[in-house]
């Protein structure tokens, strides 16, 4: 499965892509903001590759011209009590020389329509641990409104306590704001 946007490309992830995956996950910028640690080396890279991004629905944000994964975008496990049944969570990052151009908020875009209209979830959620503005406004972009908040939340791959926001989006509410902006296009 492959997804388009004017700019991006979303696609599984290969063993190949290994290397430029560390390239943007070593970055400490990247990974401690969203709840994991950076990559240490390409073979890190590659294990994550094969055991975390290889889950259904996780996909490489693949810049069209290079051609080159610069982030991720997908699915994750549920981590809220207040997600329900046929809600989904989505994740994702992009790597630093790319932040404040569009192209996670391109690519969120594009999933939450392929969520809606494909997947045929009710809501789409997604958390951001405090402090991590630039997720809190690429969620708000894409029309995610604050949800609720839950202190002192384990962060397992970082071995800490935080505290984590969550906002979603329902199918209805993606379906009005989508409506009104194709009408303006």
């Amino acid at each position: 499965m492959e997804l388009e946007t004017e700019h991006l490309l979303l696609r599984q992830w290969r063993e190949s892509d290994a290397e430029t995956l560390y390239k943007y996950a070593s970055d400490p910028c990247v990974g401690t903001a969203a709840g994991w640690p950076p990559h240490i080396n390409i073979d890190h890279s590659l294990e994550v590759i094969r055991k975390v991004f290889s889950r259904p629905e996780v996909y490489a944000v693949v810049l069209k011209s290079p051609r080159e994964p610069v982030g991720c975008i997908g699915l994750v496990p549920n981590n809220s009590p207040e997600i329900g049944k046929n809600d989904a969570e989505v994740g994702y990052w992009i790597g630093t020389p790319f932040w404040g151009q569009g192209f996670i908020t391109e690519a969120l875009c594009e999933f939450l329509r392929y969520c809606f209209e494909d997947l045929g979830y009710n809501a789409v959620w997604s958390g951001y641990y405090d402090g991590n503005d630039r997720s809190a406004g690429v969620l708000k972009k894409c029309g995610f409104t604050y949800h609720h908040t839950e202190n002192d939340k384990p962060c397992e791959l970082m071995h800490d306590i935080r505290t984590e926001h969550f906002m979603r989006i329902t199918k209805k509410e993606w379906s009005k704001r989508h409506k009104k902006y194709s009408i303006i296009n």
